[in-house]
This record gives C-alpha cells, structure tokens and sequence, in this order.
C-alpha cells in the first residue's frame, strides 16, 4: 500500500513563493505517475499538474501554467510542487495523488493513492 504525505504549505504573502512536498512509501515510486490537485474553501477539487514516473512529462492546469513547476526526486520518491507569485486565489488544500496511467493524470478517478493534503494560505 502506497502512502502519500504532504508537507510545505502555509500563510504567506500575495507574490511569495512556496515549494510543497510529498513523501511517498510503501511501492515503487519510479512507476507512478503523480499529480497535484487543490480545493478551495466551497469548490471542488481541481487539477494542477502531473508529471510522469521518469520526470519527462509535465502538465499544468491552465490556471497555474507559469507560475507552477511540478518535479520529483526519485531516489528520494518525493515529487515537488513550486508554487510562484502566489494569489489570494491560490488558497486551498493541496493533495498529492499517485498511480495515474498515461493520458489519465488530470483525472481525479485515474489515481489510486492519495495523500490528506497541506493548507495553503495566501494572504492579500
């Protein structure tokens, strides 16, 4: 059983920057694709970038594109989230999830691990 747990968020200022982690055990990291999501205070929750098992291939929400950089470290099975020029719209819980196939990863249902998520506040 895959476990998945967060850490990284916080209060910060609009225009600040803040790098979120996820630490992965209990399977072979390398094969997952991972994926991070948001929800936001009476939203659903939402896509915001995916990256492959061996790092090469990265997706954005169109929301985040830019200002986000998603990343991982597989010989530490962590995979990174680098949240830039921070919004008071950017407050949400943020989850990381794994286990996603190719052409599945903006799909919430294509995952099987996920972790409780980190709260980030973004104050204006």
């Amino acid at each position: 059983q895959v476990q998945l747990v967060e850490s990284g968020g916080g209060l910060v200022q609009a225009g600040e920057s803040l790098r979120l982690s996820c630490a992965a055990s209990g399977g072979d990291f390398a094969r997952y694709g991972m994926g991070w999501f948001r929800q936001a205070p009476g939203k659903e929750r939402e896509f915001v970038a995916a990256i492959s098992g061996n790092g090469v291939i990265t997706t954005y929400a169109d929301s985040v594109k830019g200002r986000c950089t998603i990343s991982r470290a597989n010989a530490k099975s962590t995979v990174y989230l680098q949240v830039d020029s921070l919004k008071p719209e950017d407050t949400a819980v943020y989850y990381c999830a794994g286990g996603a196939p190719v052409g599945s990863r903006r799909l919430q249902s294509a995952y099987d691990y996920w972790g409780q998520g980190t709260q980030v506040t973004v104050s204006s």
